[in-house]
């Protein structure tokens, strides 16, 4: 275990101590980074434009903020993972700092939003397919589109994680360099008549910014990527932070001028009921249809790396849990390849069965439902893991922390609390009453577990 930083206090031991071999580590910074990056930018930039038009340009206000609570979260993982260098991030920060039951709610919450991530992915990958060959609206065959988008990538995950983090850098460089280049050039095409209002949503200006942030942070999932896959990051006290930071800050520069190029060069009108609104911003800019075409290939290869990424997140989470006996057991288990096989299973045919439950609604109302609900099980995890920090910046003492690291770290911990909190407000009744049903359908498989554990001990 390292040492504590001058501005932490030590950490508490682990509920229970990590017996396995240790793992090879594979992602150095910049597949540690890519893989980051990759899990941030996926579906978001490519289908949100168009889910918080709505909203009206008050949205780019919201992407800002968000910008700004994305780089404090990834300033507080780096400073977490420095304590709890391991496989699992959000699930062990509280479980260290509150007790298993603590570590289990946010190894749920996270693992919830994860699958139901995934299937929003999948969902949004179908209309850029829909560009290159047309589905003509026919729901059944955009729901096989978008299992065949979850379960590639799954079946990929088998391959191991030195594959994976392959997979991550080169998708991410082909899908970063052609956003990078709409999101710069766009911005001499833009036509200041097609931003539209700029509150459009019909309520106060807080509340169009809290209810479009709720929509956005969607696109700012996975920055926690590098935390949740610290057992497999090279150096990872070191590395995390800066992979997170980086990653981050990079995703949120392409993520701001893309969004601006797409509000300035689709009208509003059009960019409201667009299902590939930034292949209709590159239409635009070309003044024919090869571009969009161009950029939905980008945006399908995209996504589907970007599946790549979470399916592997989301095995990881439950497979940290496992081990201490706070998930089933089955998720413990790890293939030749390095990766939690059962855990790609399960959350391959959780996402399938929420795609075809959800899918009658339609792909755009399906999208947008499925990324409230990650805000709220996304959020929680959030949440426990700034409470982790302050518990422990709080419990440190006056010979340990110097004054100014302190203001810092406390700083950073208590407003990633704050936005994690808004966030999750400004997702909606329904999506917080839907992301709670998901959250405490927990409690009884915790309940289980933890009595097993008293009878083996008995």
């Amino acid at each position: 275990m390292t040492a504590p930083s001058p501005t932490e206090a030590p950490a508490p031991e682990p509920a229970q101590v990590d017996t396995a071999a240790p793992r090879r580590r594979t992602f150095g910074l910049a597949a540690a980074t890519a893989l980051v990056m990759g899990n941030i930018i996926g579906g978001g930039i490519f289908a949100l434009p168009a889910a918080v038009a709505p909203y009206g340009t008050v949205s780019l206000v919201a992407f800002v903020v968000l910008s700004v609570a994305a780089v404090l979260l990834a300033l507080l993982f780096g400073k977490l993972a420095r304590r709890s260098p391991v496989t699992g991030g959000l699930y062990v920060y509280p479980r260290d700092a509150f007790g298993p039951f603590a570590g289990f709610l946010s190894a749920w919450s996270y693992w919830t939003m994860c699958w139901v991530s995934i299937a929003a992915l999948a969902v949004a990958v179908v209309g850029y397919v829909d560009v290159l060959i047309p589905l003509h609206g026919n729901h059944a065959l955009e729901g096989l589109v978008a299992l065949a988008a979850l379960w590639l990538p799954a079946a990929a995950n088998f391959a191991g994680t030195r594959w994976v983090g392959a997979v991550q850098l080169v998708s991410t460089v082909l899908k970063f360099v052609p956003l990078l280049l709409v999101a710069t050039i766009g911005l001499f095409f833009v036509d200041a008549d097609n931003f539209g209002p700029f509150n459009a949503s019909g309520q106060s200006a807080p509340g169009a910014v809290a209810a479009a942030a709720a929509l956005l942070l969607y696109s700012f999932l996975g920055v926690e990527s590098a935390a949740v896959s610290a057992g497999e990051v090279e150096d990872p006290e070191r590395t995390v932070g800066r992979a997170s930071v980086l990653g981050t800050l990079a995703s949120a520069v392409v993520y701001i001028l893309g969004t601006v190029a797409v509000f300035g060069l689709v009208p509003h009108d059009r960019l409201v009921n667009s299902g590939a609104p930034f292949a209709d911003a590159v239409n635009a800019i070309t003044g024919g249809s090869w571009g969009g075409t161009a950029i939905a290939l980008v945006a399908v290869a995209s996504i589907t790396g970007c599946l790549n990424g979470w399916i592997l997140m989301a095995a990881q989470m439950p497979y940290a849990a496992a081990r201490d006996g706070l998930f089933p057991k089955p998720f413990s288990k790890v293939g030749k390849g390095g990766v939690p096989a059962f855990g790609v299973w399960a959350v391959a045919v959780l996402g399938s069965v929420l795609i075809a439950l959800n899918y009658t609604a339609g792909p755009d109302t399906t999208f947008r439902v499925l990324v409230l609900i990650t805000t709220f099980t996304g959020c929680v995890p959030y949440l426990l893991s700034a409470a982790a920090q302050l518990y422990w910046l709080v419990q440190g003492t006056r010979e340990r922390v110097r004054p100014a690291g302190l203001a810092r770290d406390l700083t950073v911990a208590a407003l990633s609390f704050a936005f994690s909190f808004w966030l999750i407000a400004g997702a909606g009744y329904a999506a917080v009453y839907q992301g709670v049903l998901f959250l405490f359908a927990g409690i009884p498989v915790y309940v289980w577990l933890r009595g097993r554990q008293k009878e083996t001990t008995a």
